[in-house]
């Protein structure tokens, strides 16, 4: 198998993610990075602080754009510039929330540009992340490919059919690790406050969002089901999700943060 050649424009925390998992999977990429702050990087990686310092040898098979939807436009500008035929021959993969496929394949000065769409979370940096990915129509089969590939190396990838369904992704999944952090913040504080120690507190609650984790990706059944299997009849369980499950609370929570994820997306897209 050809081994793929990316350019990744910006290394911030979703863009450091993506490259950690990258380089820690059983077949890296060639992967050169376009950052002004970054100091260091893995062995085998190549790092430019602008565009114009992209030498001529870069071609890069996709272009991973994890840059702030702010300077997306200057930045694929100055890329069209300094790899000018280059971008003929490259797909454009986005992981920004935000900035619909056509919008991102204008600012490349190309409308048939070959754009794809993901939606990766933090949890790829330790290859468990969770992704939404859309190609835009001028993807051809093999740049899908690719794509899902890349992707795949860092977590689970879902192909999405509709670019509108990437919003739903933010707010399941893009979003969701922090919902799961500040939940698990929530309780270590309540172990502490009733009485644990931090240490101990901290262990049992990363413990156990760990093994939930782990049962409702290993084990066949659906959420619902390991729910009730863990909730005896009048027992401990079933007197915290009295609280949880009242309709005022998680049932209407949770759509209420998810619409408002989705809302923010849409802002973005402005």
């Amino acid at each position: 198998m050809t081994i793929p050649t990316l350019l990744l424009v910006g290394c911030g925390k979703m863009g450091g993610a993506l490259m950690r998992g990258w380089v820690s999977s059983p077949t890296p990429p060639r992967i050169f990075i376009l950052d002004r702050k970054l100091q260091d990087a893995p062995a085998g990686c190549t790092i430019f602080r602008t565009p114009e310092e992209i030498t001529p040898d870069v071609k890069p098979d996709i272009i991973v754009l994890a840059v702030k939807p702010a300077g997306a436009e200057a930045m694929l500008s100055s890329l069209k510039t300094v790899l000018g035929e280059r971008m003929n021959h490259t797909a454009l993969l986005s992981v920004m929330a935000g900035k619909s496929c056509e919008k991102l394949a204008s600012w490349c000065g190309r409308a048939d540009m070959p754009v794809i769409r993901t939606m990766p979370n933090t949890p790829s940096c330790v290859g468990a992340g969770a992704t939404g990915l859309y190609a835009s129509p001028h993807v051809s089969q093999a740049q899908k490919d690719l794509a899902i590939r890349l992707m795949e190396q860092v977590g689970t990838v879902v192909s999405v059919p509709h670019e509108e369904d990437l919003r739903t992704v933010i707010a399941i999944a893009g979003s969701a690790p922090a919902y799961v952090f500040y939940l698990a913040e929530l309780l270590e504080k309540v172990g502490q406050d009733f009485g644990l120690d931090a240490h101990a507190s901290r262990a049992l609650v990363r413990g156990m969002i760990y093994g939930v984790g782990k049962m409702l990706h290993e084990l066949p059944e659906d959420a619902e089901t390991l729910r009730k299997n863990v909730t005896s009849p009048n027992g401990t369980t079933a007197a915290a999700l009295s609280v949880f499950m009242k309709e005022e609370h998680w049932p209407r929570l949770i759509p209420e943060a998810a619409k408002a994820a989705i809302k923010r997306s849409r802002e973005l897209d402005d």
